[in-house]
């Protein structure tokens, strides 16, 4: 096998070729027919007659989906390998659209389902031949009142795909149209810039290249404010035409609700971070004082505070530590882990033209996981990697342990495990370093990290509901309003001793994740239930790992909130949130004593 295979992920273990793919396309999508899958139209009928048959029923629309999301998984990692090759893009396109007319002709059952009298209904779905089922159809039942009739819910299911107009439009935009300058350093030198050097030019010692990345990608995207203040007010607007055909009081209730998250978790933990934004402004003011400046800017977050410090690696090095850093996790743990990411090739590694931008782990029940990576090398690329090993991970072991419908877990519990990997690397690195300048390297690092996931994220959320609550009070989306609000909110987060650049306000231009519909709070309530579980792992013995590999295996056969509880934290208080930040308040105390 050559080195440059090596460094590419083993997307042929999918399907060995676009002809074999489109082999299982026609045996699965028929895109020629206008009924697609003519089979399901009988179940309208039976479905209702009996437990046999309404389990027959969703065996095979679950048999479809699996299939559809395996050809989907090939088409868009070879889409996302070069985001303007023409065979991958049409590829992609295709079943974007079966699956949103798989939606369309599966639309009828749940409302069919919940127009039952209750007694019929709860008959029908707690019969034991269904019990493989049953917390798959209390899900649906729960939904009762914000599912509409049959008619109305096969009209959505079309309009699907017209809907997320704005979010393909962005993601063209950002990741294959808008180019960047090149930008200076303090030598003169030409530097190219894309988004994969963007933040490695921010962690650069040279100011001036971190300055002219900053200001040159920002005011890129300044140059079309109106188009992305349009892209994303349309998204927002989808949000509002969901919420209100469905009957919910608010877009955030909305995103929520259907994951079985409670509104109160994402306020709550947007007022406890609130509540202890000075140990933030402490983080600021002793960053300004480390570095030497009078005036600190958003593009000195990044840099390292202790200049002789280069914990950077190649590729095959980081592998290795990772492996050893999940120890505690035990050896088939670490031996799955390790074989993915050498011998299976779950990683495509480096940057290359026209390759999407950022990182991601993927996959489907059929496949192993995929991460996309632009690996420079960086000590940030290394927790990148065992970021996205730790998603990974959870979705191996949600797949090797749970049926088809209940492999996928929720998107609140998703950035648990990543997180947990990333404490246990750094942990892992604190008892290996040797020096105090390495040592405040590290916490450096981990605070960085708090302030980007715990803290910033959470800003992102509050900047989330606001643009929603506007919407949904009939106030348009403007430049204007957006880079005012958006400005206010870093001066509060940030507080005094950071100077903010006009170039700041066009920030949320760029932010992807202002189209996934409320991700973004999860990665707050991630790091703090992550913290959480690696205090209890490493002190609590062989029970405290069982519980958590539990977790990693549940997939959705529970609650996400009850699913975290059983691992031993509970999201419904904003303790997990709140311990979280008392810790990074610890570090910044810790770190300034080591500066001095």
């Amino acid at each position: 096998m050559t080195t440059a295979t090596i460094e590419k992920w083993n997307v042929e273990a999918l399907y060995p070729s676009w002809e074999a793919w489109e082999e299982d396309l026609v045996k699965w999508g028929r895109e020629d027919q206008k009924v697609h899958w003519p089979e399901i139209a009988p179940y309208r009928k039976t479905w209702k007659q009996s437990p046999e048959k309404l389990k027959e029923f969703i065996a095979y629309t679950c048999e479809i989906d699996r299939q559809l999301s395996k050809l989907y998984t090939y088409a868009h990692l070879r889409h996302d390998e070069d985001v303007a090759e023409e065979i991958a893009k049409k590829a992609h396109a295709r079943l974007v659209s079966l699956l949103y007319a798989f939606r369309q002709e599966t639309a009828w059952f749940e409302p069919e389902m919940l127009q039952l009298p209750d007694a019929e209904l709860n008959a029908l779905i707690y019969s034991p031949v269904l019990k493989d089922y049953a917390f798959y159809l209390e899900k649906i039942v729960r939904l009762k009142k914000h599912t509409l009739l049959a008619a109305e819910e096969e009209l959505l299911a079309m309009a699907g795909k017209a809907l997320e107009t704005s979010s393909q439009a962005f993601g063209a935009f950002n990741n294959a149209d808008l180019k960047f300058p090149n930008v200076e350093d303090s030598q003169g030198n030409k530097r190219e810039l894309t988004h994969g050097k963007y933040l490695l030019y921010l962690r650069d010692k040279d100011r001036k290249l971190r300055e002219e990345a900053f200001k040159t990608l920002h005011n890129s995207f300044s140059a079309f404010e109106n188009t992305l203040c349009e892209l994303l007010g349309g998204q927002v607007q989808r949000h509002v035409f969901d919420m209100s055909s469905r009957k919910y009081s608010s877009c955030v209730e909305a995103a929520l609700f259907p994951n079985q998250i409670d509104v109160k978790v994402y306020t709550s933990l947007i007022q406890a971070v609130r509540k202890h934004l000075p140990a933030l402004h402490r983080y600021v003011y002793m960053r300004k004082e480390a570095l030497g400046l009078n005036k600190l800017h958003l593009y000195d977050l990044h840099v390292p505070l202790v200049k002789a410090v280069d914990m950077g690696m190649a590729f095959d090095e980081a592998v290795q530590l990772i492996v050893e850093s999940v120890a505690i996790l035990g050896e088939d743990y670490q031996r799955s882990l390790n074989q993915g990411l050498t011998q299976d090739r779950w990683v495509d590694r480096y940057e290359t033209a026209r390759k999407r931008s950022g990182a991601y782990s993927s996959g489907c029940y059929d496949s192993m996981p995929y991460i996309l990576m632009n690996y420079h090398g960086t000590f940030n690329d290394v927790m990148t990697l065992t970021h996205e090993a730790g998603h990974s991970m959870h979705s191996l072991l949600s797949r090797r342990h749970q049926p088809y419908h209940y492999s996928q877990y929720s998107i609140f519990v998703a950035e648990v495990a990543s997180t947990f990997h990333e404490e246990l690397l750094l942990r892992h690195l604190l008892k290996q370093v040797k020096t105090k300048e390495q040592k405040a390297f590290l916490i450096n690092q981990k605070l960085d990290d708090m302030r980007a996931t715990l803290l910033r994220q959470a800003m992102f959320a509050e900047f989330e509901l606001k643009i929603h609550e506007w919407a949904e009070q009939g106030m348009p989306l403007t430049p204007a309003l957006l880079k005012t609000e958006y400005r206010k909110l870093n001066e509060d987060y940030f507080g005094p001793d950071l100077y903010m650049d006009d170039e700041a306000e066009i920030e949320w231009a760029r932010i992807p994740h202002f189209y996934y519909n409320f991700y973004v709070y999860q990665y707050t309530t991630g790091i703090s239930a992550a913290h959480m579980l690696v205090d209890k792992v490493l002190s609590g013995g062989d029970e405290a790992r069982e519980r958590y590999l539990a977790f990693l295996s549940s997939g959705s056969s529970r609650a996400p909130i009850d699913i975290l509880e059983l691992a031993g934290v509970d999201m419904r208080t904003s303790h997990p949130v709140e311990s979280a930040m008392h810790h990074f308040n610890e570090l910044v105390t810790e770190l300034s004593g080591l500066l001095r």
